[in-house]
């Protein structure tokens, strides 16, 4: 799983179910290991030097955390190839070409790093200069430097767990030192598993509904509409679901939205993504046609945290009938700059999309959505087995099902409000769906989720 930011709260099932104890953590890692310059080649290409713990076991899929920015606009490549399918159509020439580019591109999105940092799973943290980040690759960025925090939505408590992080990278015991930005390192492999160089880290072209899956992709949300939105937060349960295929995803976020669902959409993504890979941080300003990308991979947003990792793996996940772990998330517009910033957990800021990357969004939202999505990558055939959020259904509760509590938006007057009329959807209730509620501690909130492929849903 990736993390996009987020409050970690872990529940004792012989408890009551409303109550979370913020002192406990598991799989504590205390082996240490920084990287050295000659270190880094072997392992962008094999993961057999990642350190071990006897303590630590890592999910072959792993939930990471992740954002989207979209003007008409999470990082899985879901659009990839499967890899068992490459030696039947191998074209030496295209595939040289293919490298030539990947390689090349490459070059321009790996940052010169300050200190690399080797993560348990295999990733390469790089520690980038701030004012060298991706973001001010965009030519009204470029000479500039990142914003100091802006004034938070009235009602929200910043104090906490800010000292906490819970990305797997964190557990090795080294840090980026101050004024640079960990960044994962993109590999070869990251890039060639795409259908093409171009498309790498883009948002999937699609005609975007939320009450039609005809394309492939399946929901089960809440979500408020008919206002003016500001912002919103959630508390996001982790899990690390099932995913049946290269070309899938399974991912739990938040989306901020304006604009049509046409050609002219504008959103604001972040939450965790599991896939064969990693999570998700994204934004479209073109309903997804052609602007949207993940994480840090293309110009735009902008990083001022020095601990958080966009696009790596978190830790630990939730069991079945056993700890239950969520994060946090809060993205609001700064009143006075316009700028959209997004929190994790309680008061760790992760950076803020700058207003002229929107249209629509350069004033304010109107609708929020909170929940999940899955590929069904053969929409026409058998159903996929990949499972949303827990794999199990919503009926079955907590410590089985997925969650979403605590659902606010941010009002006109900078205000964190209950996200009132919050109404759900699934759009196969059969494969994955979805119960609201409201309680004086959760709030709004909901469960989610399903197996995918089972006797009612072929």
């Amino acid at each position: 799983m990736e993390l996009v930011g987020g409050e970690v709260e872990w529940t004792k099932t012989q408890n009551s179910w409303c109550y979370f104890d913020h002192r406990r953590r598991q799989h504590q890692c205390t082996k240490t290991q920084a990287v050295t310059e000659e270190e880094t080649k072997d392992t962008e290409n094999s993961t057999s030097m990642a350190p071990s713990c006897d303590y630590f076991k890592i999910s072959p899929i792993i939930p990471i955390f992740v954002f989207f920015l979209s003007v008409s606009s999470s990082i899985c490549p879901v659009s990839s190839s499967a890899s068992g399918n490459r030696s039947q159509n191998f074209r030496p020439r295209e595939e040289t070409q293919k490298l030539k580019m990947a390689r090349a591109h490459l070059n321009k999105i790996n940052k010169p790093a300050v200190k690399t940092i080797l993560s348990p799973d295999g990733d390469l943290i790089d520690c980038v200069a701030a004012h060298q980040q991706p973001a001010f690759d965009h030519p009204k960025l470029q000479r500039q430097k990142p914003l100091d925090p802006p004034e938070r939505p009235k009602g929200h408590d910043p104090s906490g767990l800010d000292g906490e992080n819970y990305q797997l990278w964190s557990l090795s015991g080294e840090s980026c030192p101050e004024e640079t930005i960990p960044i994962r390192r993109t590999s070869e492999k990251d890039v060639l598993r795409a259908s093409s160089v171009q498309s790498f880290g883009k948002k999937i072209q699609r005609p975007l509904r939320r009450d039609s899956s005809s394309d492939g992709h399946e929901h089960a949300v809440g979500y408020v509409s008919g206002d003016q939105y500001y912002g919103a937060k959630a508390s996001i349960n982790v899990w690390a679901p099932r995913v049946a295929s290269p070309n899938e995803f399974s991912l739990s976020q938040m989306w901020v939205i304006s604009g049509s669902f046409g050609d002219d959409l504008n959103t604001i993504e972040a939450g965790w993504q599991a896939c064969l890979i990693k999570v998700l941080l994204g934004k479209t300003s073109d309903a997804y046609q052609a602007t949207g990308c993940y994480n840090l991979l293309c110009s735009g947003f902008v990083q001022t945290n020095n601990q958080i990792a966009i696009g790596a793996a978190i830790s630990p996940t939730s069991s079945y009938v056993g700890g239950q772990f969520d994060i946090s998330l809060l993205i609001w517009k700064d009143p006075k700059h316009g700028n959209w910033w997004l929190e994790f957990g309680s008061g760790v800021l992760v950076g803020y999309w700058p207003s002229f990357l929107f249209t629509h969004l350069a004033n304010q939202a109107t609708m929020v959505q909170f929940g999940g999505e899955v590929v069904n990558s053969n929409p026409s055939g058998p159903h996929t087995a990949t499972q949303m959020g827990s794999g199990h259904f919503a009926g079955e509760g907590f410590g089985k099902a997925s969650y979403f509590r605590n659902l606010q938006v941010v009002d006109s007057d900078n205000s964190l409000v209950p996200s009132s009329g919050l109404r759900v959807l699934a759009d196969h209730p059969n494969c994955y769906n979805i119960q609201g509620g409201i309680n004086s501690v959760w709030e709004n909130y909901f469960y989610y989720g399903g197996p995918g492929q089972n006797d009612k849903c072929p």
